[in-house]
């Protein structure tokens, strides 16, 4: 596979960051005093400005035909505004922060996986083990970070975070350019994007992505503070994190043989049951480590799965046109709207409900799943 190492390294560094931001962050967020509902909103403007930025950034690499330069410039800007965080304690600075920083920040994924299954070509469906070194940088800095802060303050983690911003900059000056599709005007006059979004299987895995990611709200905002609450230390917490991306990674091994095997609906509807069933795990036996071991290993279908699929279904409704504005909706919809709106309701009724919330999450997965399998009847029909 050509340009293996390169498109890896990325994904490591990206998702060292993730493993970096979204199980500690919120503890962060509580030590410098911030109440639930604040912490809630916070954890929610990352994703918010997913709803507009990768559609924009999505449609200006489409027109443009500039992918990376545009990936280069959002990893850059992001690095940049991201840097007066060590001087903000205040409520409305860090929201301020957190929105410029995500709306330069969300220009890369998107835009970066459609670059990835453009350099791989005929290789494409081994994206997986290209995207498992993302699961292994996750793993790193959960479990680095997670020693260190039960030693040291989360005062280190701006640090940290900072660090790999500038380090993943360095890494997309040596990434390469990928297949051009040519420039835009032409091909998005030849393929619009609305009668795309007018068939029901489309807007019907929309809707299903965006549940999917409202259900991960409890446990991406306050998973963490949860464990913490009932005694576990951060290295135990971080270990947690980490099995889950464990089995992401086990699961993106053989992602390419199941997805020959299944359908890409099939693996969709599968995940989505699964996740329903980790979440209803997590509400009900959140004191047994085993329990909570037992539902971190259901990350493999909750997100790798998941995630997985998606690129690929996403990737071959839209085509090659639209591959940037395809995948910019997706993540705009799912982890966008819905990891944001998830995010701010668990903020909101935390403090009344607790742990309840994930009994509410699970419903949120098994509504997902039954629209899917709606959209394929629908598309069988």
């Amino acid at each position: 596979m050509p340009y293996y190492w390169r498109l890896s390294g990325f994904y490591f560094f990206y998702f060292g960051l993730l493993g970096t931001l979204v199980p500690y962050w919120s503890l962060y967020l509580r030590d410098l005093g911030f109440n639930p509902a604040a912490i809630g909103t916070l954890m929610a403007i990352p994703q918010l400005t997913k709803i507009g930025a990768p559609n924009l950034w999505g449609w200006l690499a489409d027109r443009s035909g500039q992918r990376l330069r545009i990936i280069r410039l959002g990893n850059f800007t992001a690095a940049l505004v991201f840097l007066p965080v060590f001087w903000i304690d205040a409520f409305w600075s860090m929201a301020a922060l957190l929105v410029a920083f995500s709306f330069f920040w969300n220009a890369v994924l998107a835009q970066f996986e459609v670059l990835t299954l453009q350099t791989l070509g005929r290789h494409a469906h081994r994206y997986s083990h290209v995207r498992l070194w993302g699961s292994v940088g996750f793993i790193a800095a959960v479990l680095v970070l997670g020693e260190l802060l039960d030693r040291m303050s989360t005062s280190l983690l701006p640090w940290v975070l900072s660090a790999i911003l500038w380090l993943l900059w360095l890494g997309t000056l040596t990434l390469p350019a990928g297949q051009a599709t040519g420039h835009g005007t032409q091909k998005s006059a030849a393929s619009p994007l609305w009668p795309l979004l007018k068939r029901p299987q489309v807007a019907l895995f929309l809707l299903a992505a965006f549940l999917m990611q409202l259900s991960h709200g409890p446990y991406y905002t306050f998973y963490s503070i949860y464990l913490q609450d009932l005694g576990f230390s951060k290295f135990t917490v971080g270990c947690l994190w980490a099995l889950g991306v464990l089995a992401e990674v086990g699961l993106f091994v053989v992602m390419h043989r199941l997805l020959q095997r299944y359908s890409m609906p099939a693996i969709l509807i599968a995940s989505l049951l699964l996740a329903a069933l980790r979440w209803a795990v997590i509400g009900m036996v959140g004191d047994s480590l085993w329990w909570l071991a037992a539902a971190q290993l259901l990350h493999a279908a909750t997100f790798g799965s998941f995630h997985a699929a998606s690129i690929a279904w996403v990737q071959r409704q839209f085509g090659s046109a639209l591959a940037g504005q395809g995948q910019a909706l997706y993540s705009s919809l799912g982890y966008g709207a819905g990891w944001a709106a998830g995010a701010w309701l668990s903020g909101k009724y935390w403090h009344i409900f607790g742990a309840q919330l994930f009994y509410a999450a699970a419903l949120a997965a098994l509504l997902a799943a039954l629209i899917m399998i709606a959209g394929r009847l629908n598309h069988a029909s």
